[in-house]
């Protein structure tokens, strides 16, 4: 654990293992990754996937902004609904198809970011890569994810990580976000074994 992190807490439903202060400062650091990573924020577009993982995005751009005062937040973000190109519509074909909207810059030939709360089996970022296909072409595509929990079932990995969080398939992760969810930000895990009232 590092200096400064959060202890992990006993929840109702769960443990908290990231608290508010965990979640700023692994945002922070993505942010200043990706800058160095693309050396500089000329081309950069982050591409949200909804719910939460839009509000990272529109949290990751402020921090772009603050390093580069150049980067306009409000015109390189977008969010993209990735219901449609989803390999599981026939096992829930009740899901309702969100709002994509493209960053005002565009994604032609940016290095764009797909940003997402929890990557898990890698199907989601699988769909959202075929949605990007279908809506152009960028340079390069980068994915952020704050919590990379394991369990892959595609070959995709994170190039930016907010916590790298060991888990069993039993387990839940879920992230709490100040603008979506009721509360302070948090990343919790249920279902551990050391859980009060777990289910086993």
């Amino acid at each position: 654990m590092n200096p400064g992190e959060a202890l992990p807490s006993a929840q109702e439903d769960g443990t908290t293992v990231l608290g508010a202060s965990d979640v700023a400062r692994a945002l922070t650091r993505i942010a200043h990754e990706i800058v160095e990573r693309a050396k500089g924020t000329d081309d950069v577009v982050l591409l949200g996937i909804p719910t939460r993982g839009v509000t990272l995005a529109r949290r990751l751009a402020t921090r772009l902004a603050q390093i580069d005062p150049t980067f306009d937040a409000a015109a390189r973000t977008g969010e993209l609904d990735v219901t449609m190109y989803r390999d599981d519509l026939h096992r829930q074909p009740t899901r309702s198809v969100g709002v994509t909207r493209l960053p005002d810059v565009g994604i032609e030939g940016r290095t764009v970011v797909l940003v997402d709360d929890v990557l898990y089996s890698g199907r989601t970022i699988r769909a959202a890569l075929d949605a990007l296909g279908d809506l152009g072409r960028p340079r390069a595509v980068r994915l952020a994810c704050l919590v990379d929990r394991g369990h892959r079932e595609l070959p995709i990995r994170p190039d930016f990580v907010g916590k790298n969080l060991p888990t069993a398939t039993s387990e839940r992760v879920r992230v709490r976000l100040a603008e979506v969810d009721d509360g302070d930000d948090a990343v919790v895990i249920a279902g551990r074994a050391d859980d009060q009232g777990a289910t086993r």
